[in-house]
């Protein structure tokens, strides 16, 4: 069953005509309603097209959070093979908020370290809504560790509106587990490359996110905070959140042009969601150019290269 977003009623209600005339014509032959039905497809496709070729940031943002947008089990399923989870911090246990573990990319072995916020009720409880504790920051260094001591690549899937804020993980010590995570990133002596597949959400993004070359989905979002956290500290009022997210900057095209994230990896026509395979087969072509750019960089060059990027976000923004 299609979902639609509120601002995608317009395409909503051609495709509802589509299939009141689909289902009259599944009784009987007719050239004239056959044309018609092609018509309104087409009449369809041209007005997603123009809604999607000028979506607003708030807008953007309620595609990366759609129910159907592919998430990070969608990722490995499609790119990587052999994939071998890892689970545990090896400090307290396990967060399944945070999946890594072993594979192939291209037939190349890397470990992937990803944020999975889950498709269903029951997958989004289990997974935390995609919101790591520190026991999941943990398992992301003991994973980075591992790939850094068998030179394998990482690559990290970023999709999460941020760090779980609970009693719990505070008392666990979360701000010292992102740092840490942050810091195993910079000190990589491997490639690294992150995808900004959904939301990227402040600490909780960027402690697996901090990488040689960052690519984000083209109507993904990348921000210190969600637009209806930024609303409240602003505003004291979390309606603004349409303005807010269009004050911050969060959108593929705005961090690609202040240099923050390295490329955008073009999304199918109405969004990931709608054809899920071809926007995965579209960043696995992306992860692999990243990859082959820094095949003959030495592990100084890397770290080198990986710093300078982060410091020069500093200078130019």
């Amino acid at each position: 069953m299609r979902t639609y977003l509120s601002f995608e009623q317009p395409v909503a209600d051609i495709d509802a005509r589509i299939d009141e005339l689909r289902a009259v014509a599944e009784h009987g032959d007719s050239p004239a309603l056959a044309e018609e039905i092609a018509k309104l497809e087409a009449k369809s496709e041209k007005a997603l097209a123009d809604l999607y070729a000028a979506l607003t940031p708030w807008q953007k943002t309620q595609v990366a959070r759609v129910q159907g947008r592919p998430r990070c089990s969608d990722y490995l399923k499609g790119l990587i093979a052999d994939f071998t989870p890892l689970a545990g911090d090896r400090y307290f246990g396990e967060d399944e908020a945070i999946v890594g573990g072993l594979g192939r990319f291209d037939g190349a072995s890397v470990v992937v370290i990803g944020q999975e916020k889950g498709h269903d009720t029951e997958s989004r409880v289990r997974h935390n809504f995609g919101m790591a504790r520190p026991e999941g920051y943990r398992k992301a260094v003991r994973l980075m560790e591992l790939a850094d001591r068998f030179e394998l690549p990482v690559i990290a899937l970023v999709d999460t509106a941020g760090a779980f804020p609970g009693v719990d993980a505070e008392e666990r010590g979360q701000a010292e587990a992102i740092a840490r995570s942050t810091d195993a990133c910079l000190a990589l002596g491997v490639p690294n490359v992150a995808v900004i597949i959904g939301e990227g959400g402040s600490g909780g993004a960027i402690a697996i996110a901090t990488a040689n070359k960052v690519l984000m989905l083209e109507h993904a979002i990348y921000s210190v905070a969600s637009p209806e956290a930024a609303a409240s500290i602003l505003w004291r009022d979390s309606s603004k959140a349409q303005e807010a997210a269009t004050g911050m900057k969060i959108t593929a095209q705005d961090l690609f042009k202040f240099g923050i994230v390295d490329g955008i990896v073009p999304e199918p026509l109405g969004g990931a969601h709608r054809d899920p395979e071809a926007a995965v087969i579209a960043t696995g072509a992306a992860i692999a150019e990243a990859l082959q750019a820094m095949e003959n960089m030495s592990p100084d060059q890397l770290r080198e290269a990986r710093a300078e990027k982060f410091l020069a976000i500093g200078r130019k923004v």
